[in-house]
């Protein structure tokens, strides 16, 4: 995969929808490659009784609103939907917005959103035997579902964890998203890549995506460098855009 693509995450939390819709539209005109929410049902800093939004019901509007970039859930929390839902809401949400749909997955982790909606928690082990048996249903679900899913909706599995999440990359993601710094993220890559060639998987295969902060974007090359082709900047309510410019920017001057 050549040619860096760049992206915007807008935290649904203390924000309003006019100003997530405002931001979205915005990114898609601007030349966006991607925009994402996140997956939890409450803020995960600053005020945590602040206002926030389901991160799926926003992707419908996002996929309706929106003409050109790709969207998805940085990432979509397993435990939270069955396996079989999940794959029909994907594919559903593939045809409203044109083929433009990641279905990124993740493990989970934060326990607020378990405990106030009656999901259990359990461990880091467990949640991540639940996420190896859900991929296999979600594949399978997505081959009978009629009509099939318009685009390619290549699956994005995001986490860092070197014994399990990335073996669960290497067998079955299109794409892999985990954080900075880059030296950080050059090490789990290269863990990613020696899991490809345990299981003779082409390590090109898998887009590598990174989600950094706002402040953060300043010479993109360092994160090129290590391992990455698709840059991601989280942005908070009320949106200012201008780390997503400056992205837009680096990507055109890399032609």
């Amino acid at each position: 995969m050549t040619g860096l693509r760049v992206g915007v995450v807008l935290r649904p939390q203390a924000t309003t929808v006019e100003a997530l819709r405002s931001a979205w539209v915005e990114a898609d005109a601007m030349g966006a490659d991607s925009i994402w929410v996140w997956d939890h049902f409450f803020p995960l800093f600053g005020d945590m009784g602040a206002t926030h939004f389901e991160g799926w019901t926003l992707l419908s509007a996002i996929a309706a609103d929106t003409k050109r970039a790709m969207l998805g859930a940085m990432v979509t929390c397993n435990s939270y939907r069955n396996p079989e839902l999940l794959a029909d809401m994907a594919r559903t949400l593939d045809h409203v917005s044109g083929g433009r749909l990641y279905l990124g997955i993740g493990s989970g982790w934060f326990e607020r959103d378990y405990n106030e909606y009656g999901y259990d928690f359990g461990t880091v082990g467990s949640r991540l035997r639940q996420l190896e048996a859900a991929i296999p249903r979600i594949q399978a679900r997505l081959k009978k579902l009629n009509p099939p899913p318009v685009g390619r909706l290549p699956l994005l599995i995001g986490g860092s964890g070197e014994k399990v999440t990335l073996r669960l990359v290497a067998q079955y993601a299109d794409a892999w998203n985990t954080f900075g710094p880059p030296d950080n993220y050059e090490r789990l890559s290269s863990v990613l890549n020696k899991w490809c060639a345990k299981v003779d998987r082409d390590p090109a295969e898998i887009e590598r995506t990174v989600s950094i902060d706002a402040d953060d974007v300043d010479d993109v090359g360092r994160y090129i460098d290590a391992g990455a082709n698709h840059v991601i900047v989280g942005l908070n309510s009320p949106f200012g855009l201008e780390p997503l410019s400056s992205l837009i920017a680096q990507r055109e001057s890399l032609g």
